[in-house]
Parts: C-alpha cells; sequence; structure tokens
C-alpha cells in the first residue's frame, strides 16, 4: 500500500516509494529505495523535500500512538538494507586534499610501470592494483570532492596512465552511490584501473596520432578491449568484473557499441558502470587530437546521448556523484563574479559549493570566498570556459 506523508514523519525502516519534486534537487539518484542509513535519513531531512510516499507492504508504517520505533519492516526479506561497514571519518576537502594528491600520485606511478611491464609482455601484478583501490576507497569515503577535482589534471601525453587512474576514481565513486559494498566495490575499482590495459597492444604511433585515423587503424585501436581481456584472464588473480569491465567499456545500451555489440538485455551492471566513467573522463580531458569538453558540458551532453549509449539509472547515479555542475567546472553568477566548483551541496544537484576569485565586471581578480550556492541569494547564470576568460584551468 503507498501512502503519502510528510518529512517530518519519515523514520528508518521505511520504504521509500517516491519522492516529491525534480530528482536533481534531492541528494538520492533513485526515488524508490529501503531507508536503512542514518545518514540517508539524515541527508533526507536536511534536504528541501516536503513530502514522499512509502510502501507500508515494503518497510515500516508511521509510528501511531505506542508504536516503537523497532518496529520491523512487514516484509523485510524483499529488500534488504546493505551491509554494514566501519564508519571513516569524514573531513573537509581542504585536509582530505593533501592525502589525495599522494594517493594520486602514487596511483598514477604504479599505472605506469604496470602498464610498461605489460608493453614488455610482462604479468600484471593485481594484488597491487587491489592496495591501491584500498587506497582511493578510503580517500573517497573521507571526501569524495578531493580525488574527483584532481583526475582532469592531466597532459596529453599522460592520457592512458591517468585515464585509468580517473576512472577508478569514478568507478569507486560511483559504486558508492549505487549502494557497492566490501569486495565488490574493491573489485569495481580494480576494473577501473586496468579497464584499458589493452592499450599497450596498441602501436604508440596509432595511440598517440594527432591526425584522424585510418580505417585500419581504428579498427587496432577497437581490438584494444578483447587485447586487455585476453592479457587479464592469463592472471589468476583478476576477478570476474575487471574481465567484463575490460571486454565491454565500449559497448552500448543499443547494441551498437564493439567488440561484441551486446546490448541492455546481456550487459552486466559493472560494464554498464563502466561505459559511464570511461566516455565521462575520455570526453573532459585534452587529448593529442582535441581539447577535452568542460565538465558541466560534458554532463549535458551525455545526457543527450543517454537513452541508446548509457543505462538510465547508472547514469542518473554517476550525476548524483559527480554533479550538473561538477567539480571544477567554472561558473559564472549573477552577480557577475566567476567561481569554480570545489564541492557539491547535500541540499541540490544545482546549488553546489563554490570558489569566487574573479569579477567579470572589473576584468580583475577578487579576495577569494567560498559561497554554498543553496544558501546564497546570488544565482548560477551559466557555465564558462577558462579559456574564454584568459584563465589557467590548472592554476583556478
Amino acid at each position: 500500500m503507498i501512502k503519502k506523508i510528510s518529512i517530518n514523519e519519515v523514520r528508518l525502516g521505511m520504504y521509500i516509494h517516491k519522492i516529491s519534486g525534480n530528482w536533481m534537487n534531492h541528494p538520492f539518484w533513485k526515488s524508490a529505495f529501503l531507508l536503512s542509513e542514518p545518514e540517508d535519513l539524515e541527508k533526507l531531512k536536511r534536504c528541501n523535500v516536503e513530502e514522499l510516499w512509502i510502501d507500508i507492504s515494503r518497510g515500516l508504517d508511521v509510528l501511531h500512538g505506542n508504536a516503537r520505533e523497532a518496529d520491523k519492516p512487514v516484509n523485510p526479506e524483499r529488500v534488504q538494507p546493505l551491509p554494514s561497514e566501519r564508519r571513516i571519518e569524514k573531513v573537509i576537502l581542504a585536509d582530505e586534499l593533501i592525502a589525495a594528491r599522494k594517493v594520486h600520485a602514487k596511483t598514477k606511478s604504479a599505472v605506469i610501470s604496470m602498464f610498461s611491464d605489460v608493453r614488455m609482455g610482462k604479468s600484471v601484478q593485481v594484488e597491487e592494483a587491489v592496495a591501491l583501490v584500498d587506497e582511493i576507497h578510503l580517500s573517497v569515503e573521507r571526501n569524495s570532492n578531493a580525488l574527483l577535482s584532481l583526475i582532469r589534471l592531466k597532459t596529453a601525453d599522460e592520457y592512458t596512465y591517468l585515464h585509468s587512474v580517473a576512472v577508478c576514481v569514478l568507478m569507486v565513486a560511483l559504486g558508492k552511490q549505487l549502494g557497492l559494498r566490501g569486495e565488490e566495490l574493491k573489485q569495481v575499482g580494480v576494473a577501473g584501473l586496468l579497464h584499458d590495459i589493452g592499450k599497450m597492444a596498441v602501436p604508440h604511433e596509432i595511440l598517440n596520432k594527432p591526425d584522424k585515423l585510418t580505417d585500419k587503424e581504428f579498427d587496432i585501436v577497437k581490438s584494444h578491449p578483447r587485447r586487455g581481456w585476453e592479457i587479464l584472464r592469463t592472471v589468476y588473480q583478476a576477478d570476474e568484473p575487471a574481465l567484463d569491465v575490460c571486454l565491454h567499456h565500449h559497448e552500448r545500451m543499443d547494441g551498437k557499441g564493439y567488440p561484441d555489440r551486446l546490448s541492455a538485455d546481456t550487459l552486466t551492471l559493472h560494464a554498464r558502470m563502466g561505459a559511464v566513467c570511461d566516455v565521462y573522463d575520455a570526453i573532459t580531458s585534452d587529448r593529442c587530437y582535441k581539447k577535452g569538453w568542460e565538465p558541466a558540458e560534458a554532463i549535458r551532453k551525455m545526457t543527450s546521448w543517454k537513452d541508446g549509449h548509457f543505462d538510465e539509472t547508472v547514469f542518473r547515479a554517476f550525476v548524483k556523484t559527480v554533479g550538473i555542475y561538477p567539480v571544477g567546472t567554472l561558473l559564472k553568477l549573477k552577480s557577475g563574479r566567476l567561481g569554480v566548483v570545489v564541492e557539491q551541496s547535500a541540499r541540490s544537484l544545482l546549488a553546489p559549493k563554490i570558489k569566487v576569485f574573479f569579477s567579470t565586471r572589473t576584468n580583475g581578480h577578487i579576495p577569494v570566498e567560498i559561497i554554498d550556492m543553496s544558501k546564497s541569494e546570488d544565482s548560477i547564470v551559466s557555465a564558462e570556459s577558462p579559456e574564454q576568460w584568459g584563465l589557467d584551468p590548472g592554476k583556478i
């Protein structure tokens, strides 16, 4: 039975059937779920939701009279809460950036070493990748915005290696948003780190060619998922998610991808995640043959492609992970100020926290200030290109 309740009546154990309003205005990528985590209850109460619908056949009803908070869900076996994990203390962005930079540099170095070994015909040391993913997971748990702010910092020459680091970070953050825990979350992180290892079987002059590829060269590049899968399947430590994502991260929901032209009914959750994370980082990165799109523009483009290219549920969760205005996006405010997104707001995807530093009216720098747009009287006018204002994205 579906029942409409006010936000003041919501409690743990309820099955949320639908949250009122636009999905972008609350901190959950899905509207139907069992409310089993205290932190999710707090998020729900803090956002601008006034009412929602619950399904009392799948969870608790509102409290009446002497009803106790410890009442059990009517049908708990239908929706099981996620297994609990040790709680990791959250830290502010500035503090986590110190640790995140070290993790990012360490992972980059390890990926270069692993990929170079593969190019020379040596075996992949998957256990090293697992240890790195553990560190990435801990950083994401403490403050996901830190590593997400670093993944765009790559040159065209470093793309192949840092793309793998970025996809790993995105896979862990997305997996967390989707409710993956424990060993599965670790495995999708490893899958992200190793998904492009097949590119080590592609000649360097083709992989980094600045001009348009010939049809024959493009076919060679398109062979990298299968070549990577062949490399990984010889390594006994490689789990199924790593093999799956490596082989299928270029598949599409409409069956027009490669190498196997799989479609929605045959693609796993892990492959669907890999497709979204791989495309996002690819189109926001500078390559030897093109300039990367700004993060907000990339999200807009991917939204227009999602029906045939991506799984809609996974894509929604991804947007919740990085934001409508991802970390690093340059925004112009109604006041004429420019600011860069430094953190997502728990209240709304459309109202991130930004660092303002420049005035378009005076065409000069102003004192730096952190503004939470969900609490500000100012408003966002547009996402801007740093080059348009003569700004260096890496120094904003």
